[in-house]
């Protein structure tokens, strides 16, 4: 079986997008028209969670937004005026509608229902405490453990009881909650995974992302700030910081890769950062050559900005299909080989007998690279020089993005020069952490904590990892089997 996505299977994966909306008629339409434009985030299963007052609307499904929840009677039967939604993508854990959120449970306070991006570092460890006294889980999902913690709390009122939740958990959560109360909308507080918040006339809005307030019309207002709890009642809103003030350290990736490029973040335009990546990656790794080639799409803003400071034409010189969907093809070497040229192929007669330089955004396993340097050579192109617009990546994410374990890592394996042999480039060179620190308009200094979490690239965890310090390979093995976000 092969899917027609060859340069898109060796990426880093955001494992999640919500979205929410309290006060509005018709609040789940105003939801799915929010997923859809977080479909990027994840792209294997959705879902959307209603409540109209007296009770709660639930439609899960494996697959994209668009097939799902853009049929009325799907919508028509998630009444209400408030609602959630969550795009999924897991990582090597079980695929099943089980997993899809939003997650739901009767609790004794009411229904209670959580939309969840991020991951939580100690979720086996909380998981088997709480079995052994006796909880029953209904997912392998961590997010669960949050439902079970607030359940469990020995706290009077409902937010008490959430609040203590969350201070037991370590890692990273955006998380939307809805209850009989209201909705919730609250950051980890280290601020790892994005949230912020819009309004559209009276109606509230939360979503991963600012591209998703667009979609819907709404303005955006701020970001929910890291640590940060905010309560929306009807059209009534507060914000309770009930942890410990810590340095915020968000994720550094949403800016190379996970955000869509019309978003911004943290008051910047993700497009316009990329293209400082890009002219930083020129000034630290310069090369002659002819044409500088994005690696469609997500290398597109840092290619120019290279070939802007380097003086260097961009061109397409690899085409995408845009209307190609998953196809599956018989085993079988040439087949196989044939089916890559599907999806992307190179621009010949553009490429032929010219000096390349290929713009991406990531190496992870290599696998990706391999395949478009050889597209590259096999077009007739003279050198093919990669660029990276990001460090080398080596070491996994524990905060709720599909990364393999280190030791697939190619960066983790070997140096530059063995990765430049290992993809059959001419050369081969990724911006520097301080390089990328800068393209944001941030130095980073050893003395003290970075703005970013930048772990995938240093090492440098901001957060403990209880179950990967502190569990035994076996366990590790099978965290790795059931961490699905």
């Amino acid at each position: 079986m092969l899917t027609t996505h060859p340069f898109d299977d060796d990426k880093l994966r955001e494992e999640c997008g919500i979205f929410g909306v309290s006060g509005a008629e018709g609040a789940a339409a105003l939801v799915a028209l929010g997923l859809h434009a977080l479909q990027h985030r994840g792209q294997e299963a959705a879902g959307i969670t209603s409540w109209d007052g007296n009770q709660f609307h639930t439609h899960r499904a494996m697959g994209h937004v668009a097939g799902n929840f853009d049929r009325d009677e799907v919508i028509r039967a998630l009444v209400g005026t408030t609602a959630a939604g969550h795009v999924r993508y897991s990582t090597t854990g079980e695929t099943a509608i089980r997993n899809v959120q939003p997650l739901y449970a009767e609790l004794a306070s009411g229904g209670f229902a959580v939309a969840h991006n991020g991951n939580i570092s100690n979720a086996m460890r909380l998981r088997r405490d709480l079995v052994r006294r006796g909880a029953i889980f209904q997912s392998t999902s961590d997010t669960e453990v949050i439902i079970h913690l607030v359940a469990t709390s020995q706290y009077r009122t409902l937010i008490d009881r959430f609040i203590d939740a969350l201070k037991r958990v370590e890692g990273a959560y955006s998380l939307i909650v809805m209850t009989p109360e209201g909705m919730i909308a609250c950051r980890d507080p280290l601020g790892i995974r994005p949230l912020v918040m819009g309004r559209l006339d009276d109606t509230i809005v939360f979503a991963s992302e600012t591209v998703a307030l667009d979609v819907v019309g709404a303005d955006y207002v701020r970001d929910v700030e890291p640590g940060e709890l905010v309560i929306v009642k009807g059209t009534e809103l507060s914000s309770h910081k009930p942890f410990a003030p810590q340095s915020p350290r968000p994720c550094i990736f949403e800016y190379v890769y996970f955000s869509r490029p019309d978003s911004i973040s943290d008051d910047r335009s993700v497009y316009s950062v990329r293209k400082a990546i890009g002219a930083q990656l020129a000034i630290e790794s310069p090369v002659e050559a002819d044409l500088v080639v994005p690696v469609p799409d997500s290398g597109v803003p840092a290619a120019i900005g290279y070939a802007q400071q380097s003086g260097i034409p961009f061109e397409l010189g690899i085409i995408r299909s845009h209307y190609v969907g998953r196809t599956f093809i018989q085993p079988g070497d040439k087949v196989r080989h044939l089916g890559v040229k599907l999806k992307h192929n190179a621009n010949r007669e553009l490429i032929k007998g010219k000096r390349v330089v290929l713009i991406d955004d990531s190496i992870v396993r290599g696998t990706t690279s391999l395949k478009i340097v050889q597209m590259m050579h096999e077009a007739g192109a003279a050198e093919v020089h990669m660029r990276i617009a990001s460090p080398p990546t080596r070491h996994s994410c524990f905060y709720g993005v599909d990364t393999p374990e280190r030791a697939k890592l190619l960066a983790a394996k070997l140096d530059v020069g063995g990765m430049t042999d290992f993809i059959h480039a001419n050369s081969l060179a990724f911006i520097s952490i301080d390089g990328l620190y800068k393209a944001l308009g941030e130095a980073r200094r050893a003395d003290i904590n970075p703005k970013y979490c930048d772990a995938c690239f240093t090492g440098d965890y901001p957060t403990s990892l209880t179950d990967q310090d502190e569990l035994t390979p076996v366990d590790q093995f099978a965290l790795l089997e059931e961490r699905v976000g």
